[in-house]
């Protein structure tokens, strides 16, 4: 299969990292690009931007991204071929349907945790969330 390279610099894949949100880096990064992959923008066999491209464009330091990067590798959702790059492994994209359901639980939890910080109990958190369902499946 041809590989397909994303990018040259880090702000191809459109990472925005929140430097005062209590979130470490390399998580944010590790998110982000399974996000990627789980939304059909990062393919199997596509390249990544390099360790160093990504450091130099979201103006992090190279160790944060190499360790976000090591970790996918782990997870086996990306590989590397030495001297050649990183690219998306195909494992990492036959996962992205649990990937998308991670994002969309990931989402509601932050909705929730809004929402308790301003004040609304349970119930009417549910009600939100079967109203918003309803508008929804009737598209």
């Amino acid at each position: 299969m041809a590989k397909r390279k994303i990018a040259r610099g880090g702000d191809a894949l459109h990472l925005r990292l929140d430097t005062a949100g209590g979130v470490p880096i390399y998580l944010q990064l590790i998110e982000q690009i399974k996000y990627h992959i789980a939304t059909g923008t990062l393919k199997a066999d596509d390249e990544l931007p390099s360790v160093r491209a990504v450091a130099s464009a979201q103006l992090i330091n190279p160790n944060t991204v190499a360790r976000a990067y090591l970790e996918l590798e782990r997870e086996g959702v990306i590989y590397k071929r030495r001297g050649m790059g990183t690219y998306v492994a195909e494992k990492g994209v036959s996962m992205s349907t649990e990937e998308r359901l991670n994002i969309v639980r990931n989402l509601m939890e932050r909705a929730l945790v809004e929402g308790t910080q301003l004040g609304l109990d349970a119930a009417s958190l549910r009600r939100v969330f079967e109203e918003t369902l309803e508008k929804f499946s009737s598209q």
